[in-house]
């Protein structure tokens, strides 16, 4: 329906790959769902965005890839690094039909993933040679969420599936190879690979950044 009003898929994004949130949110594993050219967007210089068009909005620093070669599945995280062609920093905007965050986990597969808005930051291309350091780098890195200049939480790699965005790039190539009624990922999509920290709700007149320890790559920020 969303392609059929014009809406054309850019990318894929994955939820629940933080499993520190797991007894929260009452889920025991990762889903995913599309990332639409309607909600995709770039973070350009902290600019501002109104959040006002999500349902209960919260924000999530997250780890984004851009795709230079098609993953398969059999491959290795080592491997899988030889098919990015960028890696950025970025916030995804999610979001619950559900009143209070109150759902069971299809709930969230059938409301889109959650999925409000992707914003990217700057890009920073990735070649064969240097995909090996920055292969250890995704695994052990820090990120901290600040909202208006106070620290609002923080996060760690491990935190996505115990070993980095890779590793949840990985189980989602794994995923959509046992799904007959999916495409798998092709070069080209973005794919967000999950919250490195709790997911906190975002509101009008609020300045949030994310700063990144350990990880070459620049911090990001938005106003609301």
């Amino acid at each position: 329906m969303r392609e059929a009003r014009g809406e054309r898929v850019v990318g894929r994004k994955i939820g629940f790959t933080n499993h520190r949130m797991w007894a929260e949110y009452g889920v025991r594993a990762p889903i995913w769902g599309y990332v639409y050219d309607t909600t995709l967007g770039d973070l350009d210089g902290g600019g501002a965005f109104d959040p006002g068009g999500l349902a209960e909005p919260r924000i999530e620093p997250e780890i984004v890839f851009g795709l230079a070669r098609a993953p398969r599945s059999g491959m290795d995280e080592r491997a899988l690094m030889d098919c990015l062609g960028w890696v950025a920093p970025g916030f995804e905007l999610v979001q619950s039909l559900y009143p209070g965050w109150r759902f069971r986990a299809a709930d969230t597969v059938a409301a889109f993933a959650l999925h409000g808005r992707l914003l990217v930051g700057e890009r920073t291309a990735l070649t064969l040679e240097s995909a090996a350091s920055w292969h250890a780098r995704l695994a052990d890195f820090a990120v901290t969420l600040l909202r208006d200049g106070a620290v609002a939480d923080r996060g760690v790699a491990e935190n996505v599936l115990g070993g980095g965005p890779v590793s949840a790039l990985r189980h989602l190539v794994e995923v959509l190879a046992q799904d007959s009624g999916s495409p798998p990922l092709a070069a080209g999509e973005v794919v967000s690979t999950g919250t490195l920290t709790r997911a906190l709700p975002i509101g009008p007149g609020e300045r949030w950044a994310a700063a990144f320890q350990g990880l070459p790559l620049p911090g990001i920020a938005l106003s609301t």
